[in-house]
């Protein structure tokens, strides 16, 4: 019985996260719930997913019949083999993974996608490829610590094509330190070239613990400045929208009908669970995540059953920011109305600025707005309440580390 959830909402979820969590290496900036192991353990995996997933059912979890979304991050889940994917289906429910339209995303890195991987995933009802890429220069996988090569993305692409996956999406990595050799104009030609529907992009940001964190508190590593960091920002999205894709989100670019609906589901605030070492889940207004380490994760199903680390409902003011931050984030925009005149004048010098546009009565961020994101949250939050809510917001607006396109699992 997991205590700590009851009462738990019932509200149908119809999109779920899954953590694999297995890496070959960690990378030199990575901070995710990752266990470093030269090759995944399929078993393992399964079981624990297995044991989480039966006990959130049992406590109330309502778990739609058809799912709408279906995500397996990691982590690389690539490295979990061919038939990983079949596996999970079988726990989830294979009525539940297959109703039509779903979209079932999975990830993998360059080096552990192989012919098999993709064909047998792709028969196992996997719609769409998140690929690991970063960088398609050598020089910068090496400084990443990344294991493949420059040529390993063209390679995944094609091998996922082959396997008839006409879903895909790469990650890259921007705002490097001065002293990486990189060619920022180069990977984003490279990314057009490969002709893929989606691209994800992430400011690098030093967290605490990691390789490049200690790197730069100790002096070795200078983080790139603000000024480089929004002009290869602002570069993306010049770039990739000429080359047709719509910036539908601040860190999110796709070609009309390839835009991630799991990741949408985020932002509208739909409910969503997540199974696995370090996985978010969220049932309006409740919000829990599973214990970080893979270690701790496995001792506390084993022991009671209840893997959750931290349970959080959230109360008005969480609610209304959490409104704000989300709908400024996304294409969508935020609807003005029902706010008071304090935060629409707030939002029409936005505009002024040229941060914003306003259409239909909703307020978008531009590009520049965008690298701003978490201030002007703040800003109109403030501007619209007496007692404005004010949690620990770091770093810049743009979705930064090396996250992939679902990184809040």
């Amino acid at each position: 019985m997991i205590a700590s959830l009851t009462p738990v909402p019932a509200t149908a979820v119809e999109s779920v996260y899954v953590h694999a969590p297995f890496c070959a290496r960690r990378c030199f900036y990575c901070d995710f719930a990752v266990e470093v192991r030269r090759s995944g353990d399929v078993d393992e995996w399964i079981t624990a997913v297995d044991r989480e997933f039966r006990g959130r059912l049992a406590d109330g979890v309502v778990v739609a019949p058809r799912l709408r979304t279906l995500y397996v991050g990691g982590g690389t889940p690539s490295l979990l083999g061919a038939d990983a994917m079949d596996r999970l289906r079988d726990v989830l429910g294979a009525e539940r993974c297959s109703g039509e339209g779903i979209e079932w995303t999975a990830e993998a890195n360059p080096e552990s996608l192989t012919a098999e991987v993709a064909h047998r995933w792709r028969q196992a009802g996997v719609t769409r490829l998140s690929l690991g890429v970063q960088s398609f220069e050598p020089g910068v996988l090496r400084w990443m610590g990344r294991l493949h090569g420059a040529d390993g993305a063209v390679r995944a692409v094609e091998i996922a094509r082959a396997a008839g996956f006409g879903e895909i999406s790469i990650d890259l990595i921007f705002g490097l330190p001065d002293t990486v050799e990189r060619d920022w104009r180069h990977d984003l030609e490279r990314a057009v070239e490969l002709e893929v529907p989606h691209v994800s992009l992430y400011g690098l940001t030093a967290e605490p613990g990691t390789g490049l964190g200690r790197g730069v508190e100790a002096g070795r590593v200078r983080m790139v400045d603000d000024e480089r960091y929004r002009a290869e920002y602002l570069e993306a999205h010049v770039r990739l929208v000429d080359a047709g894709f719509r910036h539908y989100e601040v860190s999110n670019f796709a070609r009309p009908g390839s835009e991630s609906r799991h990741n949408i589901s985020y932002w509208d605030r739909s409910p969503y669970l997540g199974l696995g070492n370090g996985a978010h889940s969220f049932i309006p207004p409740v919000r829990w995540w599973n214990r970080h380490s893979w270690a701790d994760y496995r001792t506390s199903l084993a022991e009671s059953g209840d893997p959750t680390d931290t349970v959080e409902r959230l109360d008005s003011g969480a609610d209304r920011l959490e409104r704000v931050w989300t709908g400024l984030r996304t294409s969508g925009g935020l609807a003005l109305d029902g706010w008071g005149e304090e935060a629409r004048g707030r939002a029409m010098s936005w505009i002024d600025r040229g941060l914003a546009t306003q259409r239909g009565g909703r307020v978008r961020l531009t590009a520049e707005g965008w690298l701003l994101l978490d201030g002007l949250a703040l800003e109109f939050d403030a501007a619209g309440n007496e007692a404005p809510y004010a949690p620990p917001v770091r770093g810049r607006g743009v979705a930064s580390g090396a996250a992939t396109d679902a990184d809040v699992g």
